[in-house]
């Protein structure tokens, strides 16, 4: 297909995927309730003759295209869920040319511009030459852990050759994983009234105490270039001003491009936890979720792939694009050795905020690079 007919097609069909992204926004998608999204995509792709299109065990939709006997399948996906709580439905508003709502660029245009190119396929009758997958996909935001694309993976074991998620806006380009540890630390002790039982060990002081060692950690692992770095996102504990506290908690993450990094955080990490139980502390440690980095990709696939999806966000939006490290659903590909990159098919902004929007009109150029995009991987 030529690119006028492919900017034909996307200027013909923006106004459906503006539709699309609005309909999407109203079916909530927290993180572990994302099935309801999952299965309107569904049916709305079986409206446009779908067949090979199922609900898996992590709430992912998935439409398989000449995939069976496939051992060098693509896998295009975008992710169901929101960052956000919310169980009610969110209302999409216009203003001045843009859509604002929680959630409506990251990932919810995302996923109806991948909606309308799999119904482009579906309708040209396109059956791709290596076979495809298309997927919505749970679990991307905050703890799901990447649920949703490490079931992907697991069902096509050694059958993927590469993987594209579509997140975020198209000015970026995600080629390199920020991997992560992240956990729930407890200090709990006997506790006490704060004048009777004056000195007994209070758990808010020792978690404070123990924060305090993290924060002196260096996190200097792995080659030159590397960035690793850590974060108490929130404390909780304590019953009054005058009570000894019993319990105190933390969540504590570590991140880093690169594994060295991670092992470092790592191994610093359960040093300091050590030393304080073996000073009587008593302490849990939970964890809530890994996200790997990137291992054993080869590196000519991993930079040609990087390459073609520069050149085609700079042909359909004529910016500078910028190319960085992130923590995404390519994730999980990159750490098993197979070529990944992550880029958005809107313009926009506030993402994880009350406050996100995107640009209604970028809506018809992130349509022109989905479709550019399937027809590639189709080849």
């Amino acid at each position: 297909m030529e690119m006028e007919q492919i900017k034909a097609y996307a200027a013909a069909h923006a106004e459906e995927a503006r539709q699309l992204t609005e309909v999407l926004c109203r079916i909530p998608a927290p993180f572990g309730k994302e099935r309801a999204r999952a299965e309107f995509c569904k049916s709305w792709l079986e409206r446009y003759g779908a067949q090979n299109v199922r609900i898996d065990s992590a709430d992912n939709m998935v439409l398989e295209l000449n995939a069976a006997g496939s051992d060098a399948l693509t896998v295009l996906m975008a992710h169901t869920d929101t960052v956000f709580p919310d169980t009610a439905p969110m209302e999409v508003r216009r203003k001045g040319g843009r859509l604002l709502c929680p959630g409506v660029g990251d990932d919810t245009a995302n996923l109806a511009e991948l909606l309308v190119a799999a119904r482009f396929l579906l309708e040209q009758g396109i059956s791709p030459k290596h076979g495809l997958v298309i997927a919505a996909n749970s679990g991307e935001e905050g703890l799901g852990n990447l649920r949703g694309c490490r079931q992907l993976i697991a069902d096509y074991r050694g059958r993927v050759a590469r993987m594209i998620s579509f997140d975020g806006y198209y000015n970026r380009l995600w080629n390199k994983a920020v991997g992560s540890a992240r956990y729930r630390v407890t200090v709990r002790t006997r506790g006490g009234h704060s004048f009777r039982d004056f000195g007994a060990p209070n758990a808010i002081a020792q978690l404070a105490e123990l924060i305090g060692t993290l924060y002196t950690v260096r996190p200097h692992w792995g080659p030159e270039g590397t960035v690793t770095t850590y974060n108490v996102g929130a404390i909780q504990g304590g019953t009054s001003v005058n009570t000894i506290a019993q319990e105190a908690s933390m969540l504590y993450e570590y991140r880093s491009d690169e594994a060295a990094g991670l092992r470092g955080m790592e191994e610093a990490f359960r040093a300091v936890v050590e030393d304080f139980r073996a000073r009587g502390a008593e302490i849990e440690v939970e964890s809530l979720g890994v996200r790997p980095c990137g291992e054993g990709v080869d590196p000519v696939a991993q930079q040609a792939l990087s390459d073609w999806s520069e050149v085609l966000l700079k042909k359909h939006t004529a910016g500078d694009i910028v190319v960085e490290p992130a923590s995404t659903d390519c994730n999980i590909p990159l750490s098993l050795g197979i070529p990944a990159v992550s880029f958005g098919l809107c313009d926009g902004g506030g993402a994880h905020t009350r406050q996100e929007w995107i640009e209604a009109a970028s809506l018809e150029t992130g349509l022109g690079i989905a479709l550019e995009a399937v027809l590639h991987v189709s080849e």
